[in-house]
């Protein structure tokens, strides 16, 4: 598969009139200033495609459903209460139609993979299924059916709040003892041996407050080579309450008694203080941000300059799914700043274009967190990529230093025009090519389960 881009952004600047060759999902060659032949797929610009390294996709089925105030109630807390009564009616069949909905808006978004923190494990009175992957195996067989890149991330959720608390009724479905969990992650293992190549399995002990310390260090010891992602310092309840009970904020904890180092993802990290965002700066973990949803909740804005001016890495997910968007996270993460700091391009950090700074750090702290050779066009890296068309009016008349300033700040990801995730050209002049069927099955999907609900 070849694919001729009149533009393209490598790893080391822009190009135009440019060939990339794929072989068995990377790129084996890039060749300059050539010409097209009819065999090669032609795009007007090509970029390294990033990925969404925080997902919980039964979420994307609640997006509009809790825009609402309840007097003297409204907080994060109220609604995680409305999210465990929504997930108690979710069947396997809800988990897959949710995951292939989610997947393939996250593609046509301009994502090539996604990192799914899966933590409804068990039926809804808490027993395991007979397979007790089997929610995990839909998540499968949604990436297969939509073609996005998997890092899938088993959770690991043993207890109800910080101290060992015991489940609520909402939570029973995601509780797993030690034993329960390694069985979830073997069968996951063995499962993606019979899934796309580039499928990875990684862990994700939910938190601080749903695991204790030594749960957390045998969860350690079950990583084996994959990613380890992990909540922190969402909320303040959070981090008073992890401070109760351990002695030390969240991020401290952590950084103090485990071996943070790369392989980590530190979703959130929204309440560090200016030492923690340094020294996790230093760590090299990955920030795992999901602005859209952490303005929705209103957990509070990431530290971000001073996280960046310490050679922080970071990446992007859409989290709840409210709205799967590339452009508005980036969008938010540097708005948010701006809002706190009432500065201009605060992540340029000290010169240059902001958008640019964003989507290509982005593309590259994302692949990290997900353990994908990708993030950039380069041979023998994974041919993750997306079109865009700079004559879409949002982009019409930038030039290449302008382009992804332009695609961060005044586009949408209507600007998309074709997506590879691993050389898979899933998306196609501005469609998926499994959308009819996909959307089909989501909608007779949320129908049912609305009826479940009222």
């Amino acid at each position: 598969m070849n694919i001729f881009a009149k533009h393209i952004r490598l790893a080391i600047g822009w190009a135009k009139d440019t060939r990339v060759c794929i072989d068995d999902g990377r790129i084996s060659k890039i060749e300059e200033n050539t010409a097209p032949t009819p065999e090669d797929t032609r795009v007007d610009t090509l970029l390294p495609a990033l990925s969404n390294l925080h997902s919980h996709s039964f979420q994307r089925a609640m997006a509009g459903m809790t825009e609402y105030r309840e007097k003297g109630k409204e907080s994060f807390w109220t609604w995680r209460d409305l999210m465990y009564r929504f997930t108690s009616q979710l069947s396997p069949e809800h988990i897959s139609a949710f995951a292939g909905q989610t997947f393939m808006e996250m593609q046509l978004a301009g994502y090539a993979s996604v990192g799914e923190f899966h933590y409804v494990h068990h039926q809804e009175n808490g027993a395991p299924y007979d397979a007790p992957a089997e929610l995990s195996l839909r998540i499968m067989e949604a990436a297969e059916t939509t073609g996005i890149g998997l890092t899938h991330l088993p959770v690991l959720y043993s207890y109800g709040g910080a101290g060992g608390q015991p489940l609520a009724n909402g939570q029973r479905r995601f509780g797993n003892d030690l034993n329960r969990y390694a069985k979830i992650l073997t069968d996951c293992r063995a499962a993606a041996k019979n899934h796309a190549p580039d499928t990875k399995i990684g862990i994700a002990p939910h938190s601080l407050r749903a695991t204790l310390p030594d749960e957390l260090y045998a969860a350690l010891r079950l990583a084996g080579f994959g990613p380890i992602h992990i909540h922190i310092a969402e909320q303040t309840q959070e981090v008073e309450d992890i401070k109760t009970q351990l002695g030390a904020r969240p991020v401290e904890w952590l950084l103090e008694h485990t071996p943070v180092d790369d392989r980590w993802c530190l979703i959130h990290a929204t309440h560090m203080t200016d030492d923690e965002t340094r020294r996790v700066a230093q760590s090299k973990a990955i920030a795992g941000l999901c602005p859209v949803t952490e303005a929705n909740l209103g957990d509070g804005i990431f530290n971000g300059s001073v996280f960046l001016g310490h050679g922080g890495i970071f990446g992007v997910g859409s989290d709840s799914n409210i709205n799967i968007s590339l452009t508005e996270e980036l969008r938010m993460f540097e708005y948010s700043q701006r809002l706190r700091d009432r500065q201009r391009n605060v992540l340029a950090t000290e010169s240059g274009h902001t958008g640019e700074r964003l989507y290509l750090s982005a593309a590259i702290g994302g692949a990290k967190a997900l353990s994908r050779n990708a993030g950039e066009i380069a041979p023998g890296l994974l041919a993750d990529l997306v079109a865009v068309d700079r004559s879409h009016p949002r982009l019409r008349g930038l030039n290449d230093e302008q382009l992804l300033d332009g695609l961060v700040f005044a586009a949408n990801d209507s600007v998309v025009t074709d997506l590879w995730s691993a050389g898979r050209h899933q998306v196609q002049s501005g469609r998926h090519v499994q959308q009819d069927k996909i959307e089909t099955t989501y909608r007779a999907a949320i129908d049912n389960l609305r009826q479940c609900l009222d």
